[in-house]
């Protein structure tokens, strides 16, 4: 993890993370990446490639050769064997992280600009408890936008539910739980979860971080 980053604050020693902040020249692409964002808008080209620039970094970390890392079916990056890890991606800052498949069996990161939801979202991506959930931490914490930390972090449950399952989570599908001061959340799945080391998933336990103007949440699940 490198000194200083904000996702080096929220995830565990296991996993090795690595961020890129502004918007500078689009980095190099291995041609079968570029094949698959040939046709995008430059801001998707960016975000692709910055992403892939920050997870080849992370991944040389562990001692692991520069490699392509195509997107699959579901636009979820597809790691060398062996690794499992997240990207994300928003104004200013891209970041990935990665880890041994033997020490981690999923990671789930996301960033989003730190400012509230949209009214209209917000009944889309909650059930009716975490809105009443919502107003209770708005009330003990009004310095943080509290809605937007949920969507991130089901953004992030989602991302860490899926190399598991292989299947779509609805974000009705997860009832989080937010700690105010400790910087944890927790993720109860209210479909049955995956088998992971013989035991049927019922859920995770992430951190969350808001600094620099973003909202970050991250998910590792140790192996």
């Amino acid at each position: 993890m490198l000194a200083g980053s904000l996702l080096g604050r929220i995830l565990p020693a296991e996993v090795v993370g690595v961020e890129l902040r502004g918007d500078g020249p689009c980095p190099e692409m291995f041609p079968e990446e570029a094949a698959q964002v040939a046709n995008a808008v430059a801001k998707r080209r960016m975000d692709y490639a910055s992403a892939r620039h920050c997870a080849r970094k992370a991944l040389a970390e562990l001692g692991i050769a520069p490699v392509p890392i195509l997107s699959g079916s579901r636009r979820e990056p597809l790691w060398p064997d062996g690794v499992v890890g997240s990207m994300t991606h928003t104004a200013g800052y891209r970041a990935a992280a990665v880890a041994r498949s033997g020490r981690v069996h999923t990671v789930g990161i996301d960033a989003e600009p730190d400012g509230p939801l949209p009214d209209e979202v917000l009944p889309a991506v909650t059930l009716e408890d975490e809105r009443a959930h919502l107003a209770e931490l708005a009330a003990a914490r009004p310095d943080i936008h509290w809605d937007k930390l949920l969507f991130s972090a089901k953004e992030s449950v989602y991302k860490a539910w899926y190399p598991l399952a292989r299947a779509f989570l609805d974000f009705e599908q997860a009832r989080l739980r937010f700690d105010p001061e400790g910087g944890e959340f927790t993720a109860e799945l209210l479909v049955p979860g995956p088998a992971v080391a013989g035991r049927r998933l019922t859920g995770f336990t992430g951190r969350w971080l808001v600094a620099d103007g973003l909202v970050i949440t991250a998910i590792a699940l140790p192996g």
